[in-house]
This record gives structure tokens, sequence and C-alpha cells, in this order.
């Protein structure tokens, strides 16, 4: 185990390449290890969560405690291992709407936990934490805010042309549509409203090293940016900022960050990313800047560096994740 300076880590993540980051920051660090001197606290995107069938569903936390604990299901790289899906049937059997999102069994358990623990009045934070007792993730897990902010897409309609322009949950952007309707911008509803949490600014404010995981730089880390103060918070951090490309050759790691950014008006390349998060000797909020080897970029007053940026194995990110440390200051 190497041992490194750096024993606070803080890093934003979104869901399925979130958890791999993470998994990677637990090898290298051994924070699931009794007695570890190191830390790891995910700031985790909240803008997927919804509401269906009278429960709160936050796929980026339980994605990452899956993960994080064993009990993810690897090939669907989502959602519980060893699923069964009677109440899916049932519902659908009822007619029941949404019938585009599935929810198994074992995950509705972890909702319905969730669910009455919100109604009665404890935090996001604190019911995350208890559900945490379970899987024993080695990464301590904070929703980036306690508030309602969920991302929604404006969409038209092709078919009518007159027909105004309407907003509908990310969740049935992605999932239902698998984002291809016509599409016009990205809105974080509630998120003028919503605040970080305290967990979450004590996280940034004390960390050694801030790490951007290589997860939808709109959807997921941007949504987490949405959240007045968490950008502030990251500009006034004394520890150093470095983002992870999730780009490589011109196409995402995984997912659909292409088809964001194109709604938003950015090129699919390393260099566009960085130049959207922007250094943090400006008004942006990078330090360093890790991409694919035969990628680049160009951001004044951001330290830009290579690296294997696959994500195939714990083993393999923990490399990555060693080199961003290192590109911080955070030296083996």
């Amino acid at each position: 185990m190497v041992r490194l300076v750096c024993v606070k880590l803080c890093v934003l993540v979104g869901g399925v390449g979130g958890a791999k980051f993470l998994m990677g920051a637990r090898e290298l660090l051994g924070t699931d290890t009794p007695g570890s001197p190191h830390t790891i606290d995910a700031v985790v995107n909240i803008g997927d969560d919804a509401w269906m069938h009278g429960l709160r569903i936050c796929p980026d936390l339980d994605t990452c405690m899956y993960t994080l604990g064993g009990g993810i299901d690897t090939e669907r790289g989502w959602g519980h291992k060893g699923e069964t899906w009677n109440a899916k049937e049932e519902l659908a059997a009822y007619g029941v709407q949404p019938d585009w999102f599935g929810l198994g069994d074992r995950d509705i358990a972890t909702h319905l936990v969730r669910t009455q623990m919100l109604d009665a009045g404890y935090s996001l934070t604190d019911v995350t934490a208890a559900l945490c007792t379970r899987w024993k993730p080695g990464v301590t897990l904070l929703p980036v805010s306690d508030d309602r902010s969920e991302t929604h897409v404006v969409v038209s309609d092709p078919a009518h042309a007159d027909a105004p322009k309407r907003a509908i949950h990310f969740q049935e952007w992605w999932v239902r549509h698998r984002a291809e309707i016509p599409t016009e911008s990205f809105t974080h509803i509630g998120a003028e409203q919503a605040t970080p949490s305290q967990q979450v600014l004590d996280a940034i404010a004390g960390a050694d090293a801030i790490v951007f995981a290589p997860s939808n730089p709109i959807v997921s880390i941007g949504a987490i940016l949405a959240i007045p103060g968490v950008r502030a918070a990251l500009r006034q951090a004394k520890a150093p900022i470095v983002g992870i490309s999730p780009i490589i050759g011109g196409a995402p790691l995984r997912g659909m960050a292409d088809r964001c950014l194109e709604v938003s008006g950015i090129e699919t390349s390393a260099s566009a990313v960085a130049r959207w998060y922007g250094s943090r000797s400006g008004a942006g909020l990078l330090d360093a800047w890790l991409v694919a080897p035969g990628d680049h970029a160009a951001v004044d007053g951001v330290d830009v560096r290579e690296a294997p940026l696959l994500m195939t194995t714990p083993e393999l990110t923990s490399t990555m994740v060693a080199t961003a440390l290192e590109s911080v200051g955070c030296a083996p």
C-alpha cells in the first residue's frame, strides 16, 4: 500500500463513473481498513433524485453505496445484484405509471427505509449515513444538499411544432427517451432555494485535495455546482482541485455525456470540458486536469497531465487517483 501525504480527500461524484472512481480511491488509501489514517468524503449528486410510487429514489447515492458495499449488479452497472422484479410486474399489471422506470424488489427496500426516515424528519445526510451502516462503503457518502434539487430537461415535441416547450424530469429524458428527443436545455428545479449541507462544506474546507471524478460534467458535477454556495466553497478551499476528464478521444467514458455537452453547446473533448470548469486562477475551479494519453487540453493556470483513465479495475483506477493527487502536490 502506497502511503500518501494527503490524508483527507474530497471527491465530487455522480453515479456509475463516480462509484468506480471511489473504488480506486479506496483501494489506494485503504479507507476500508480499520485504523487507516486517511479519509474520503464523497459529495454526491442529487439531481437525479425523484419521487416514484411514493418512494424517494436517489440513484447516484445508491449506486455509490451498492458499488462500494459489494451489492451492485455488475452486469447492468446499477441496481442491486440478485434482484427480482415482482413488484414491478404487479405495478405494470395494475397499469400504474411510470412504467418505464424499473424498481427491483431489493432496491425498493432501500427506498422504503429512506422514505420512512425522511417522513420522520431525518435529513437525507443522516438517512444516507444510516443506510451505509449496512453497506460499510469505507467512504463517507454526502448528498450535496438535504434540500430538494432535481435536474429537469426542457424539450420540444417534434410532431407538434406549435406546442410549447416543456420540462421533464431528467430520469424520463435519460431512461425513457434515451436522450433521443429534441432537447433545449437543462435546469435544476429547487436549486436556487437549496443549500449545501454543513457536512459538505466541512468536507471541502478540511480537505487536503479535492477531485472532480470523471462523472458527467453537466448533469452530475454540474448539478452539484448548481447548489448555491458550493462553487464559492470550492474556490475558497485551501486544498488544490484536480479534475479527471470524462472524455477520451472525443467520446465519453460511459453514458451520454456527449449528448449533454451537445445540448449545452460544449464540444465533446477533454479540452472543452476543462475550459468549461475553468481555472481557479481565473474565475473557474481547476488547478490541475488529467487527460487520457493522446488527448490534450490547454487552459491558462491549469496543470494538464496525461494518465490512463479507463477504470476497468479498482487497481488500475487507483493508479489514476495517485496521479491525480501527485498533480496537485499530494505526492507519495
